[in-house]
């Protein structure tokens, strides 16, 4: 069986004339193609101790985080993209969705990690349990009404 691959063409040949090359050179040199190891979902600012608690429960599975930057609130599923090469070039790069098409490495991954971008960030249940016992005075309590 014979499987066809496309190669990943380099951004500059699919973007307008106002492209840089230093963007362009991002992706080239990025190793891991650390922008396609994950997604994120935005959620609505959690407030309440129920809305924390819901995100312990997230955070509780595995390769799933949460943070705030200041666009807002994200869950973060480590995940890599099924299109991914072992070499790291997307081999649906003509076909790839809008959102890879559209995504901006103006801030991105390969300057600085999703951890040290944000405000806050929680990678399981013991970092995200600490901050809401110093959060909340009766996070410890909030089982006692079941």
């Amino acid at each position: 069986m014979d499987v066809k691959v496309q190669q990943k063409i380099p951004i500059t040949d699919l973007t307008d004339a106002k492209s840089n090359t230093a963007a362009s050179s991002k992706c080239e040199n990025c190793e891991g193609s650390k922008c396609c190891q994950y997604t994120t979902v935005s959620i609505d600012t959690p407030r309440s101790i129920r809305d924390f608690d819901n995100l312990i429960w997230h955070v509780s599975h595995i390769n799933t985080h949460v943070f705030k930057d200041p666009d807002g609130w994200y869950l973060l599923f480590y995940t890599q993209c099924q299109h991914l090469s072992a070499n790291g070039n997307c081999n649906i790069y003509l076909q790839r969705p809008f959102v890879c098409r559209e995504h901006d490495n103006d801030h991105c991954e390969y300057d600085l990690d999703m951890r040290a971008g944000s405000e806050l960030y929680f990678i399981d249940y013991d970092e995200l349990n600490s901050y809401c016992a110093n959060r909340f005075k009766k996070w410890h309590k909030r089982f006692e009404k079941l």
